[in-house]
């Protein structure tokens, strides 16, 4: 393009988007650069070549990123005339957003709402976001977001920003370099056409350093500042320096218009001249003003312009400048500009700015503006002189902080407060909770946030306790909490749920599972109770304890309602989790694909990590070796419990006893709730298999302590099948099958059938052997639990009958997204709710059905509905 000079390589990276996002293979880059580089000038020569594009703009401002969604706004502006064409739930959450209807608006829906939105024409598409790294928090999510999804579409997405930016980390980087000295020299030649001493030439060339906006700003302001000094300056700071510079000789008028230019980030040429008049500032002072255009909207003519003015004016010209814009803005249309105006021309503490910036802050969070929410209160805080008010401010902001992934800022506002406030240590365990990668441990606060209480809050301290117990399961510091609570006060005479939880977690540990059980059984199996809304990852495993596979699968029912209803991607995708491992074992695994589908898809969507212990248990389930140990092998460290036990599972499938005796010993011997239990009846057969009696007798023990604490036929079951491998009891074998077949755990019930098939046939009752297996191998097989429905197939070969070969099931060829989007399709969902479900656009949904069209040989959705159930 005429006017670039050199940037060969980043200009052949950002065609190669535009012509992937012609063929359908859209994308997004982030282009980084020091200020003044040129990124500005390389996404301009982008629109320029985009020929045939729908190009969109939006642009971070350096004073709106306290403002939720302002630069989603100002990107779909051109676009919004189509809202009425998206899901009733998307154009809702989109226009709460925008501030066109009242509500707390759902971030992912608004995302997906966004990317419904941009894909509604016709046109390739072209979207420009400059300025990236002063994106508002909400904003830079939702484009993030959109980022991810555009794989598949005509959608060329280009962020400009001067640093990395977190929710942008994921996307390919072009970092735009300095230009040559050659380079620079033409460029110098080009656009300063007047003369320049070769001394001073030679000097804004050292200076600049390649920097093309620092070497034309230098050239221009040569002749009035002599280039004096300076050259160890980098080149940002320059161009600075050189738009102060041009502020030198200017009228007092002209340069107080300038600074009110500067604070007032809107670029309204209303409010700026209503603001201007009232500091006295005359419409002719706008004449041949440099550094800013005017027009429909003012504008400064490069961001460190508007910085240079604004850093050049002294404290008091500024207030003067802020105290303006709030008088002249309307309180009523604008009230958060209005206060955020007030507070900067504040000379100190002032209640009644405070309680407008507090009012601000529930204002930007009803519209999910957390970040924005977390400056209001934080500068509410600093203008509060009551110190009780403060206090409460300073806790506020640091949530809205910690709610906006800011835990840095989070603990710096925290360190402002007295450390003997419990608070304090409250919210500090959880910060170093959302930071936890080992070292110390974030349960500590918790314990001295609740020593703190004892005394004066005892119900708090209690219910701070159990809060430790949940988070000592995830790090490991379990024994450490309870061993700290048993000094906890005494339950009162009525209890709550949090009290009867402490306490039987506290009788677990010191008197064992029948203690804990007559205490907890109760609360468990009311999945109802609104503890578990509180803290469910401890009762889903707390159930599973008690081998109580109703409330387990409830309290996991529960808490995805919750998620979904609350619209909190933190809550969903753990119950999600949940259902799906519960719903593994009953032998739905479609459904339990399915579920693992769409928390992945929040995963992906959010850009946390998936939670990967339920795929780990159905990979066990179907008992493909390979599949199975390969998904194994990229798990993380925090996970290498659920790996040994889902290896003892699948070993023991495969009939690889010695492997299966060894995961389950090692998952055994951690001791870890809810694991331990599930492990102990692997452990028991691996060990029978092996010839290891002692071994086998040990777990046999301790599992029967657990089953019989909990009462339940699963884990009644469970324990009959395990004492009939050890003592080889025909009644115990018999008393499982019919416990088992009670329940809905058909995966173990199919087991059941299984080892006492076995045990028959090496009785020699063959025709007995023959009615147990063949009932196995159906129930197995026809769940998808391959290595244990291949163990009974060949049990039946020994026994001279040869079981009928399983037909090939749809879930066995499609991935696990795959398998969603069928079940979704096969229940009559249109492409577009598919998308809007799994945060995909319409045309990716429509890729993955010709992908599973393929698959299974069909060639439409009507012969998808007709297929047998997707499993």
């Amino acid at each position: 393009m005429d006017g670039l000079l050199g940037r060969r390589n980043e200009t052949s990276r950002l065609q190669i988007l535009l012509d992937d996002a012609r063929r359908s293979r859209g994308g997004a880059v982030l282009v980084r650069g020091e200020p003044g580089i040129g990124k500005s000038a390389l996404m301009a020569h982008l629109a320029e070549s985009a020929s045939g594009f729908l190009t969109m703009r939006a642009s971070g401002a350096e004073f709106e990123t306290e403002l939720p969604y302002s630069a989603l706004h100002q990107l779909c502006l051109p676009v919004l005339a189509h809202l009425d064409v998206l899901p009733a739930p998307h154009r809702k959450a989109l226009r709460i957003a925008f501030g066109m209807e009242t509500g707390t608006p759902d971030l992912f829906l608004a995302s997906a709402a966004t990317l419904g939105l941009l894909l509604e024409h016709d046109q390739p598409l072209l979207c420009l976001i400059d300025d990236a790294q002063w994106l508002d928090h909400a904003s830079a999510r939702a484009l993030a977001f959109v980022a991810r999804r555009v794989t598949a579409e005509r959608v060329a997405m280009v962020f400009a920003a001067r640093e990395g930016l977190h929710e942008l980390d994921h996307l390919p980087k072009v970092d735009v370099q300095p230009l040559s000295e050659p380079e620079a020299r033409a460029l110098l030649a080009r656009e300063i056409r007047a003369p320049l001493d070769e001394r001073v030439r030679d000097r804004v060339l050292a200076e600049a350093r390649g920097n093309p906006l620092a070497l034309l700003e230098l050239a221009r302001t040569a002749g009035l500042t002599g280039m004096a000094g300076g050259f160890d300056l980098p080149a940002p700071a320059a161009a600075e320096r050189s738009f102060r510079a041009r502020l030198e000789g200017l009228s007092p008028q002209v340069r107080l218009l300038l600074i009110v230019a500067a604070a007032e980030p809107v670029g309204d040429p209303g409010l700026l001249w209503r603001a201007a008049a009232l500091l006295g500032v005359e419409e002719t002072a706008a004449q041949d003003v440099p550094l800013v255009e005017f027009g429909t909207r003012v504008r400064f003519v490069h961001p460190l312009a508007r910085s240079a003015v604004y850093r050049a004016a002294t404290e008091s010209q500024r207030r003067r400048a802020h105290s303006a814009l709030a008088l002249v803005s309307d309180p009523l249309a604008d009230p958060d500009r209005v206060a955020w105006h007030r507070a900067r021309a504040s000379v100190g503490p002032d209640e009644d700015v405070a309680a407008a910036l507090a009012e601000s802050a529930s204002r930007a969070q009803a519209r999910g503006g957390v970040a924005a929410a977390a400056a209001f209160l934080e500068r509410s805080a600093a203008l509060t002189l009551e110190p009780g008010l403060r206090i409460e401010r300073v806790l506020a902001a640091v949530e809205a902080k910690m709610s906006a992934g800011d835990f840095d800022a989070a603990a710096e506002l925290l360190s402002t407060l007295e450390p003997d406030d419990p608070r304090v240590d409250l919210l500090r365990g959880q910060i170093s909770f959302a930071r936890f990668r080992g070292g110390n441990l974030p349960t500590d606060h918790l314990l001295s946030a609740a020593a703190k209480l004892t005394d004066k809050e005892p119900a708090d301290a209690r219910t701070i306790y159990v809060d430790a117990i949940e988070m000592g399961m995830q790090t490991g510091s379990l024994a450490t909490v309870l061993e700290a609570a048993r000094t906890a006060p005494p339950a009162p005479d009525l209890p709550r749920s949090a009290d009867i939880i402490l306490d039987g977690m506290v009788a677990l540990a010191d008197r064992g599972h029948q203690a804990a059980a007559e205490l907890l059984r109760p609360v468990v199996a009311d999945s109802g109770d609104q503890a578990w809304t509180r803290w469910p990852t401890l009762g889903f495993l707390l159930a599973v304890e008690l081998w109580d596979a109703d409330a387990a699968h409830d309290i996991a029912v529960r808490c995805t309602a919750s998620g979904r209803e609350s619209g909190s991607f933190h809550m969903l995708p753990i119950g999600l989790a949940m259902l799906a491992t519960v719903t593994a074992y009953t032998g739905d695994f479609g459904a339990a694909k399915e579920m693992i589908s769409e928390e992945e898809a929040i995963a992906e969507a959010t850009g946390a990590a998936p939670i990967v212990y339920p795929r780990l248990h159905l990979a066990a389930l179907h008992g493909r070796r390979e599949e199975a140990e390969e998904l194994f092998s990229r798990v993380g460290p925090n996970m290498t419990l659920s790996v040994q036990y889902a290896t003892a599972v699948l070993n023991n499938g495969l009939a690889d006893y010695p492997a299966a005796m060894h995961a389950a010993a090692q998952a055994v011997a951690t001791g870890d709730l809810g694991v331990v239990g599930q492990a102990l009846p692997e452990l028991v057969e691996a060990a029978v298999r092996c010839g290891h009696e002692q071994t086998a007798r040990s777990a046999l023990a301790a599992l029967t302590e657990r089953t019989s604490a909990g009462g339940q036929p699963w884990g009644l079951g469970i324990e009959a099948y395990a004492r009939a491998l050890v003592y080889e009891d025909e009644d115990a074998y018999q008393q499982a099958i019919s416990l088992l077949d009670s329940t809905t755990m058909a995966i173990y019930c199919g087991r059941a059938h299984l080892i006492y098939g076995e045990w028959l046939r090496r009785q020699g009752r063959r025709r007995d052997a023959r009615t147990e297996l063949r009932h196995a191998h159906e129930l197995l097989s026809g769940l998808g639990a391959e290595a244990f429905a291949a163990r009974a197939a060949n049990e039946l070969r020994a026994t001279g009958e040869h079981a009928r070969g399983r037909s090939s099931s749809a879930s066995d060829i499609l991935t696990v997204q795959e398998v969603h989007i069928a079940r979704l399709v096969s229940d009559g969902a249109t492409s577009k709710e598919v998308a809007a479900k799994l945060f995909l656009s319409p045309r990716t949904v429509d890729a993955h059905l010709r992908n599973i069209f393929r698959k299974l040989a069909i060639t439409s959705r009507r012969q998808l509905r007709d297929l047998p159930a997707i499993r």
